[in-house]
């Protein structure tokens, strides 16, 4: 961060919840923030801290809370402070080894349990895998959300799959991992549904300066950030069920070109799918 150094944040052993949020204030972070920060350090509703805003912190949660101020004014996601975020109703443990979810994502999620309710033969268990699982996000949220199905979440990065595997385990969901290079992981299967949030950001894109704290592996890919949607495309007819379904996260300007390649590889019924803000987000479609 370039410009004069920033004043460190102060934050006394006395400190109540008034105090801290004012030196959250005065240090220019966000007060949503701040009182969720606080929330996690007291165990308690973000609701409470307003009528206990009185409530002095101990040593250790001041500490703590100072610490956390510093690193959140350097622009480290709050996620990452506190070790979890949300997504689809479930919370899930997160690391600077995994992505964090984005409420994008869902839409993704969303479509993925209608392809499993409205298309798919209502006989017999469905077979899910979610490739590049990263924290297993996806794969945890379809399996909640339909317990019917087999699920599997495949990832290259061991530390990735240790965190999925953790917030299976605490949210008592029984997904399989399976660790490789997108396919590879599980060749010789075949699936009636495959979800992916690949990395699909080009090398030179300006907007990965504001994402430096997550793994730029799970971000960037070759080929103006098309190479890695390119390969899940053209790998997914030896993986799919007759059928079958294949659901894909894209970058807004990128809609165009992963409906070309999914067309030249066989598939129909293409579709794409845009985010609450208008933009193309997800584009799917059906093999065979």
């Amino acid at each position: 961060m370039n410009g004069p150094k920033a004043t460190p944040v102060h934050v006394c052993a006395s400190t109540t919840i008034a105090d801290a949020l004012t030196a959250a204030l005065v240090s220019g972070v966000d007060r949503l923030d701040a009182q969720l920060m606080l929330a996690h350090l007291l165990l308690q509703p973000r609701s409470w801290l307003i009528a206990h805003d009185d409530t002095a912190l101990s040593d250790m949660q001041s500490i703590q809370y100072a610490q956390w101020l510093e690193r959140r004014r350097a622009g480290e996601p709050l996620a990452y402070l506190l070790g979890q975020t949300e997504f689809c109703g479930l919370v899930l443990q997160v690391g600077p080894q995994v992505l964090i979810p984005r409420p994008e994502t869902e839409l993704l999620v969303d479509w993925g349990l209608a392809v499993l309710r409205d298309r798919l033969p209502s006989k017999g268990t469905a077979s899910v895998v979610d490739l590049g699982c990263g924290s297993g996000a996806i794969a945890l949220a379809i399996q909640h959300r339909c317990p019917a199905a087999t699920v599997t979440a495949v990832d290259a990065s061991a530390p990735a799959l240790e965190i999925a595997r953790r917030n299976a385990k605490s949210l008592g969901l029984p997904i399989t991992l399976a660790r490789g290079d997108w396919w590879s992981a599980v060749a010789g299967e075949r699936f009636h549904l495959a979800l992916s949030n690949p990395p699909y950001i080009s090398l030179g894109d300006p907007h990965l300066a504001a994402l430096h704290h997550e793994p730029r592996s799970a971000l960037v890919a070759s080929g103006h950030g098309l190479s890695d949607l390119y390969r899940l495309i053209d790998g997914a007819p030896a993986s799919l069920h007759p059928g079958g379904w294949l659901l894909l996260e894209h970058g807004h300007d990128q809609g165009a070109p992963v409906r070309q390649r999914l067309q030249q590889v066989g598939f129909r019924e293409v579709e794409t799918r845009c985010d609450l803000a208008g933009l193309e987000r997800c584009t799917g479609a059906r093999f065979g």
